[in-house]
């Protein structure tokens, strides 16, 4: 098996590939297109999306060794987020999501061809409340999840503003409900545990306790499950493969030191811009529990983004400013991946990483 990672920096995306032991690095879309989401197909590895702040939605489909660009007809070129629901077809490739700013999500049937929108999605009560700190006068898809037990169902998250969830591929929506996250930055779901929604919010900078969330009814209810996190702007989540009570979350004190606020296109609150980042891990019921063990020092570090591979148990990938890292003893200790790490990356915003295994031939 080979593993292959896409590593979305503010100015980078980077293909890391391990090969015989090895880890190859190659860098693309290095200029203006701000690389921001990525997603893997699952049915089909070589087939992977990236969504940019300035130069909409790319695909490649030789595992990331040429890109060419989709979605034209969308009505933004910022595509925020993307997704790939495990909708298996003939043609075995899943069925592809994204959601652009201002909020939008597309569907395409056919690995990125064509592309139709999913209506009504604007149409909620809620809407007329939804608003990105950053660019008060808009919002945007920060993430959507299909569902591994459902593929027509979808939990999507508007930052700022709402979780709202759809069972028929986009066609209808359900609203956000009292209990739920105002400002879900990432989403997870895990295919043995059906029902189940793990959330990393912002929502602890409105009240201590409300950075993560759970949901085990599909999103109809949600509780908190914060115990012993105590850096309160959470970002994101990933869960055990082999393990649906396994979690880890990325944490900072602030949006101000989470993220790369000089910079005016992203910026979200007038804190110091001194970077602050710490990682926790939760074992069934127990306190979350901090795991920096081999991890980088928490001051200077952008808040990461996680990943894992799904037939990788006990297995997680993150990206930090400071380079990539893995977990194999689920999340408890972490190992620096050896690749070259230009200078130049340690001032970039880790955006998104997606990771999956290919079969070698």
């Amino acid at each position: 098996m080979t593993t292959r990672i896409y590593a979305a920096l503010d100015y980078a995306l980077l293909v890391v590939e391990e090969r015989d032991g090895n880890w190859d690095v190659n860098q693309y879309f290095d200029g203006d297109e701000r690389p921001y989401a990525v997603a893997v197909d699952p049915f089909a590895p070589e087939r992977a999306y990236l969504g940019t702040f300035n130069d909409g939605l790319w695909r490649t489909v030789d595992g990331g060794d040429s890109w060419s660009q989709i979605g034209s007809d969308f009505s933004s070129s910022r595509v925020m987020a993307v997704a790939v629901a495990a909708e298996d077809r003939p043609e075995e490739y899943g069925t592809v999501y994204a959601g652009t700013e201002p909020s939008a999500v597309y569907r395409s049937d056919d690995g990125g061809d064509t592309w139709s929108e999913c209506p009504g999605l604007t149409d909620l009560d809620s809407a007329t409340e939804w608003s990105f700190p950053g660019r008060p006068d808009t919002h945007h898809v920060r993430w959507i999840e299909p569902d591994p037990n459902d593929p027509e169902r979808l939990y999507v998250s508007i930052e700022a503003g709402a979780v709202v969830r759809t069972s028929d591929r986009g066609e209808t929506w359900v609203d956000r409900v009292p209990d739920g996250p105002f400002d879900a930055h990432t989403l997870a779901t895990h295919p043995d545990a059906p029902n189940r929604v793990y959330a990393a919010a912002g929502d602890g900078m409105l009240e201590e306790g409300h950075e993560y969330r759970e949901s085990t009814d599909g999103g109809e209810s949600w509780k908190y499950s914060s115990e012993g996190i105590e850096h309160h702007y959470g970002w994101a989540v990933a869960v055990d493969p082999g393990d649906p009570d396994t979690r880890v979350i990325a944490t900072s004190p602030g949006a101000g030191r989470a993220h790369d606020i000089e910079d005016e296109a992203i910026r979200t609150h007038d804190e110091p811009n001194d970077p602050y980042s710490v990682a926790y891990r939760r074992q069934g019921e127990k306190p979350w529990q901090q795991c920096t063990d081999g991890f980088p020092d928490p001051s200077g570090l952008f808040v990461p983004v996680l990943a894992t591979i799904s037939d990788e148990p006990g297995t997680f990938y993150a990206l930090t400013n400071r380079g990539l890292y893995r977990s194999t003893d689920s999340g408890e200790t972490w190992d620096g991946i050896e690749i070259s790490w230009n200078d130049n990356y340690r001032e970039q915003q880790p955006r998104s990483v997606a990771a999956t295994s290919i079969q070698n031939e």
